[in-house]
């Protein structure tokens, strides 16, 4: 019966590593990434699981003439922020399957 001595070894690694990846998860939750667009002028803070928190705009950014430019600029910042809270995640999460080949997994 060495197998199952095996198996039963592999399946507490595996709980040890889902809990450890569920401690990660959350501690991005924490984490706050902050994209900028217009020199600074608007900026916009998403949490690690890319939930958009906050929104900050110059009051100099805001030109009641052409909205369209305030417009872009909160999009440029946000799709910032997302892009750093993405590559946070890719970073702590892609330590629990590095050597894998597991499509859709962060």
């Amino acid at each position: 019966m060495r197998g199952a001595g095996n198996m039963q070894g592999m399946m507490k690694q595996m709980q040890k590593m889902q809990k450890k990846m569920a401690e990660a998860q959350e501690n991005l939750g924490n984490e706050r990434m902050e994209g900028t667009a217009g020199g600074g002028m608007v900026k916009v803070i998403v949490s690690g699981h890319k939930e958009v928190l906050e929104v900050i705009i110059d009051p100099e950014a805001v030109d009641p003439e052409d909205v369209e430019i305030l417009q872009d600029l909160i999009v440029i910042a946000t799709n910032d922020a997302i892009a750093k809270a993405e590559e946070m995640t890719n970073s702590t999460m892609g330590q629990f399957t590095k050597g894998m080949n597991l499509p859709g997994m962060f």
